[in-house]
């Protein structure tokens, strides 16, 4: 067996936010490159995370300090001497998200991509770790345990577990007879017996999916904060993080329960079945994949379709939901600039990096992924008259890939054709590659029709038929905002966009009047398109004063209304995607 790579991580002093490692390496040559990740797999950036090392030291077996020599941003060379050889050093951890470490006087996160360097040429031995923890803290990772040690199998095993020190109590449960754990932080204000119960269905309802599950243990790390909202995916494992008091509401446990549902779907979604270009991980730079909108976007899909399957959502609901998905979309200038194969491919910079300009240039491969592949399903249904969906889809994939040796980029293309009985060239032609508007026509399929309206005020997420009738025409200006009195974005083509408005503009007044964030979209609605206002903005502290005519309200808002007449293979159709009957018209939501 492979000499194994050993690290000891402690917390001596936790409110420095600093994590103390050492990484003990065996003998594997004379000079021996020993260098840190520049990413976490799941999260598509480059994020430097040599940058919070500090005070690294090397030595030799028996103690003595060992010349090295920095090469790059991210590594050393150490002059082992074709001996073993160990680092101590400290990382500062101060940054909770999940893809990041986090350490205070209340526990210790941390995702192994930030805080143990690795060396190429050992990367597939044996990687262990032992924490040193605070007195009264436990440690929850889903490594096993073997002794004092936590055992990966690999360095991507390793990095692939995050680990949680404090004084938590894990909840446990079983669901299809598999050990589950759910490590709660942050005083998350909720029901645990309807987190656990909720849980079990998701896990159930996927399991059911695929024939069962590929673990043998699966934690789930909940971080309840005052404001954020995302997962990272893991093979055994997933942090989840959460606004506090989101819990709360029907809605806010709806949307936490798509999380968990997303994260985990992605048990076979890119950790078992995963991208060919990611096969083997690339620490030091970019992987670069078309495949995003799939193993993303696809997951979007999924994870509202299966809290409908799961008896979570109810079928109106559903349908509700992707109209408000698709409004999102229709608000988003930057899909007819940036196709969905180019947002995958170019997500290092494009989606993790938004800036002022990004609703112009760009589009989440999350979203249009979710809406193309609903589309997808509804196709390959219509063609083999419902004898086949997306799910065989992912069946074909999971018995294909499912080993991990990796999805080439045409391989969803191909099973989606093998699936239908024929290429469906044009499909992805325009919906993946393309950069018209998207073809919504398959939803008469299922008895349905997409429809446009104009949003009703500036929080009308759409999802749903006018509530209110618009007496006279409304003006529209055309930019997003953001806190009490900023432009954070303003939309191509529209009257501020003519006018010279700028992001970052800070609002005054309109027609000489003050006027804020809250304010402004809904005074410029209370006038015609056609009307000229002066909008009065400090412009980097000098004050600016634009005249702009105001255009008119564009059909952003979509819904999916119900055809007027439909026939038995429609009604048929519906209740086979959604399991619920045609006539079904409750869309309430979750109860909390």
């Amino acid at each position: 067996m492979s000499a194994p790579v050993t690290y000891r991580v402690s917390m001596p002093q936790p409110h420095t936010h600093l994590f103390e490692v050492e990484a003990a390496f065996p003998a594997c040559g004379d000079e021996v490159s020993v260098v840190f990740p520049v990413w976490t797999p799941g999260s598509y950036l480059v994020r430097e995370y040599a940058r919070h090392v500090q005070d690294l030291k090397v030595f030799d077996a028996a103690g003595a300090p060992l010349p090295f020599r920095r090469t790059d941003k991210r590594g050393v060379v150490v002059q082992a001497g074709g001996e073993p050889f160990r680092l101590t050093y400290r990382v500062y951890a101060n940054e909770l998200t999940v893809r990041t470490s986090h350490l205070d006087s209340s526990h210790g996160y941390f995702n192994g991509a930030t805080l143990f360097f690795y060396v190429e040429a050992l990367r597939h031995h044996p990687h262990h770790v032992a924490v040193d923890a605070p007195a009264g803290w436990r440690v929850t990772v889903a490594l096993e345990q073997r002794g004092a040690h936590f055992v990966a199998p690999d360095y991507d095993e390793l990095v692939d577990a995050p680990f949680e020190i404090g004084p938590h109590r894990p909840i446990t449960f079983q669901a299809e007879r598999t050990p589950h754990e759910i490590v709660l932080w942050g005083e998350p204000q909720l029901d645990e017996k309807k987190l656990v119960a909720d849980l079990t269905r998701i896990v159930e309802t996927q399991a059911a999916l695929f024939g069962g599950l590929p673990t043998s243990r699966y934690v789930f790390f909940l971080y309840a904060t005052d404001k954020g909202r995302g997962g990272l995916e893991h093979k055994h494992s997933t942090a989840l993080l959460f606004p506090r008091t989101g819990f709360q509401s029907p809605k806010g446990w709806e949307d936490f329960l798509s999380l968990a549902c997303h994260e985990y779907f992605h048990l076979w979604n890119v950790k078992r079945i995963k991208p060919k270009a990611l096969v083997p991980f690339d620490y030091a730079s970019e992987n670069y994949t078309q495949l995003l909108w799939w193993f993303e976007g696809g997951t979007s899909y999924y994870d509202t379709l299966l809290l409908r399957r799961a008896g979570l959502l109810s079928a109106p609901r559903y349908v509700l939901k992707l109209g408000e998905t698709i409004t999102t979309l229709q608000t988003t200038p930057g899909r007819g600039v940036l196709s969905l194969v180019d947002a995958s491919f170019l997500s290092w910079v494009k989606h993790y990096r938004p800036d002022e300009n990004a609703p112009n240039s760009m589009v989440s491969y999350y979203l249009k992924g979710e809406i193309v592949c609903a589309l997808l399903d509804l196709t390959i249904r219509k063609l083999t008259k419902d004898a086949k969906s997306l799910d065989d889809v992912l069946r074909l994939l999971w018995r294909r890939y499912g080993d991990e040796s990796g999805v080439p980029e045409a391989g969803v293309e191909e099973a989606c054709a093998e699936i239908a009985g024929q290429p469906l060239t044009a499909f992805f032609d325009a919906s993946l590659r393309g950069l018209g508007e998207l073809d919504y026509s398959v939803f008469t399929h299922v008895g349905l029709e997409l429809k446009l309206r104009q949003r009703e005020s500036p929080q009308d997420k759409g999802g749903t038929a006018p509530r209110t009738k618009i007496d006279k025409p409304q003006g529209y200006l055309g930019v997003l905002t953001k806190g009490a009195a900023g432009i954070a974005s303003v939309l191509d083509g529209s009257p501020a966009a003519q006018a010279g408005v700028y992001a970052d503009d800070e609002l005054v007044a309109l027609d000489g009047f003050k006027v804020d964030a809250s304010s402004l979209l809904g005074r410029c609605e209370d006038r015609r398109p056609g009307d000229v206002v002066r909008l009065t903005v400090f412009r980097r502290d000098r004050l600016v004063e634009l005249e702009v005519t105001l255009g008119s309200k564009p059909l952003d808002a979509a819904y999916l209304a119900k055809v007027p007449h439909p026939n038995d293979a429609q009604r048929a159709a519906y209740k086979a995607w959604l399991g619920a009957p045609f006539d079904d018209d409750k869309p309430q939501p979750t109860q909390a």
